[in-house]
């Protein structure tokens, strides 16, 4: 008892302690739950989506590093490296210009579709788990990220009831072009900003409406400045990092917002003549905040080193088939295979909205009313449509000589390196407000409008509901790689020489350098960069003579003679690169006749791990 009398004092300050310590976890626990409880619908919405987006991207799932997207694998392997050498930021090794690819020259990241944002937002998981399991979460992220973004946008802006905002986030994440591009095109399907940008344009659009004038004009509310300056702010701060997620959906956004503001402040002169002064100037804000980080990486992107000022791609072979608009997406449950004549490859099926879609869109913007929202939605939406048409109308695959709206556009700065056919894709979010008007209106009445509105949208998205992507198996790495034995034949951020080297068609040595995260460089490779004629861009490099000499090799299997000539060439090839070891695969094609052939330019090989290796 005695020895019990001077801990008592002492003992009850720690119980008070725990006893607030789990107070404090109660109330914290009762406010998580009660948030849960107030947006749980808003939590089954992004349960739904995510739960779909899995579906679709499952064939990856059960091991990213051995499983592709069969469609378009080549796209893949550079996306995978792109996410390799972006990670290396968080290890204080990163540059604008690469040189982890086209040794000795490099590759201008800016000037190619490299993700740098989400690469570097992922980099913890690409280092850990590596680039193909990040991949795979942004080819499924970026899917129901869409989806909900805009489904937020539609029920917390337009206060659409949940079931009309839900059917028209479904199309904006999940329409055939969504599901198409997401064949690889990482940069195109991150498009969960592109709501958020909306929402401050049309913050800003408000916040500098001063209000109809009344009688006594000098007690007009005013424009609202702090809101102004706020949403300038933000959307500086969305316009920046879209630009290093995928220029090229800020574009399509900012062309199409462009058009439906026409059109609006057509159908709304009184609004545009009291905010124009104020929007305008707090779109110059944004412009001018954005280009206080954005400066140097545009000028390096076109005018730095190894930066391209145009477009690589042909506006004619990129253009939309007017007959694809009402034609299901093969990737759709209604579609066909014979459908994907229609278009360049299974990565662009872009206008494949179907007939059943069109319809219902013509008949919700008829019902929905004389809304000046309607009407820009209509503008924009034939504007973009027929920009995806290119210079020149094609019809069922055969050139009608009709010159499209796009030809009057053709050959400006940034415009020409948009694909036309990718116009199409604005379209998805457009008819989507318009089904979301329509279904809204008719869920807010009480006639028959009320179920069959609802009925009808939903039977014209069925046909397009997506099928899963197509996957197929893929060779591991070679062990010399995935085990870390390269180290013994290149130095960390050396340079090695895969045999054959990668090109644009055949990009599989680029996996190498993904598994070991970027950590060497590799010649040649698929990328844009300044190899075009007269400079401009192009996709790929030279070959040098030895590996022009290897690739013929590795396609046809025969043993060239090789001379003393031949060696020389190897020999200053090998140093042009600044390679320090060249490597061989079993796996690789006509390995026995590569092995022959490189032994007699490099001398006799070494065996690391499962590859044949010669220093140079």
């Amino acid at each position: 008892m005695s020895s019990a009398a001077p801990t008592a004092p002492d003992a009850a300050p720690e119980q008070a302690v725990r006893l607030a310590d789990r107070v404090d976890r109660r109330r914290r626990a009762a406010r998580l739950l009660a948030a849960v409880g107030r947006h749980r619908g808003d939590l089954l919405v992004a349960l739904l989506w995510v739960v779909l987006a899995g579906w679709l991207t499952h064939g990856l799932w059960p091991d990213p590093a051995s499983r592709v997207l069969s469609l378009n694998p080549e796209d893949q392997a550079l996306y995978e490296w792109f996410l390799a050498v972006d990670a290396r930021a968080l290890l204080g090794d990163f540059d604008l210009l690469s040189d982890r690819l086209n040794a000795p020259d490099g590759v201008n990241l800016m000037a190619n579709t490299t993700v740098i944002a989400l690469g570097i937002a992922f980099a913890p998981v690409t280092l850990l788990l590596g680039a193909p399991v990040t991949f795979a979460l942004l080819a499924a992220g970026n899917l129901a990220g869409t989806a909900l973004a805009w489904y937020l946008l539609f029920h917390r802006t337009l206060r659409a009831r949940r079931l009309a905002a839900v059917l028209g986030g479904a199309l904006c994440g999940f329409g055939p072009g969504m599901v198409s591009q997401t064949n690889s095109h990482l940069h195109m399907t991150a498009q969960w900003l592109v709501p958020v940008i909306v929402w401050l344009v049309v913050r800003l659009l408000r916040a500098s409406d001063p209000g109809p004038a009344g009688p006594a004009p000098d007690l007009a509310d005013g424009p609202d400045r702090r809101r102004m300056i706020t949403s300038a702010a933000g959307l500086a701060a969305a316009v920046t990092a879209q630009v290093f997620i995928g220029e090229e959906v800020l574009f399509l956004a900012a062309v199409t917002l462009l058009v439906m503001a026409i059109g609006y402040a057509v159908a709304d002169r009184d609004l545009a003549r009291r905010a124009l002064p104020g929007f305008a100037g707090g779109l110059a804000i944004a412009a001018g905040l954005a280009l206080l980080v954005l400066g140097y990486p545009l000028w390096f992107q076109f005018a730095g080193p190894q930066g391209v000022a145009d477009g690589m791609f042909t506006p004619a072979y990129f253009s939309a088939d007017l007959s694809s608009w009402w034609t299901v997406s093969p990737l759709s449950v209604a579609g066909s295979a014979e459908s994907a004549r229609l278009t360049t490859g299974p990565a662009e099926y872009n206008t494949f909205l179907g007939w059943p879609l069109l319809l219902v869109a013509a008949a919700c913007a008829i019902w929905a009313g004389r809304r000046r929202l309607v009407f820009a939605c209509v503008v924009a939406g034939l504007a973009m449509g027929a920009l995806s048409l290119g210079p020149e109308v094609v019809f069922g695959g055969t050139r009608t000589a009709i010159p499209g709206p796009y030809a009057l556009i053709g050959g400006l700065p940034v415009v020409d390196g948009a694909l036309p056919m990718r116009f199409a894709l604005a379209l998805l979010p457009i008819i989507a407000t318009l089904l979301v008007l329509a279904v809204d209106r008719a869920l807010r009445s009480t006639g028959r409008a009320r179920r069959l509105m609802p009925l009808a949208v939903g039977a014209a998205l069925l046909p397009i509901f997506p099928t899963p992507l197509p996957t197929a198996e893929r060779p591991d790495v070679p062990e010399f790689v995935s085990g870390g034995h390269w180290r013994q034949c290149v130095r960390p951020g050396g340079v090695l020489v895969p045999v054959p080297l990668p090109t644009p068609k055949e990009p599989w040595p680029m996996r190498w350098a993904t598994a070991a995260d970027a950590a060497f460089g590799l010649p040649e490779g698929f990328f844009i960069g300044p190899y075009g004629r007269g400079g401009t861009a192009a996709m790929g490099t030279f070959k040098q003579p030895t590996s022009a000499l290897l690739a013929d090799v590795a396609r046809r299997g025969d043993q060239p003679a090789i001379g003393d000539e031949q060696r020389r060439q190897a020999a200053r090839d090998a140093d042009f690169w600044g390679a320090s070891c060249v490597a061989l695969a079993d796996d690789a094609p006509h390995a026995e006749s590569l092995r022959s052939t490189l032994e007699q330019l490099y001398g006799p090989a070494t065996r690391i791990a499962d590859v044949w290796t010669w220093r140079v």
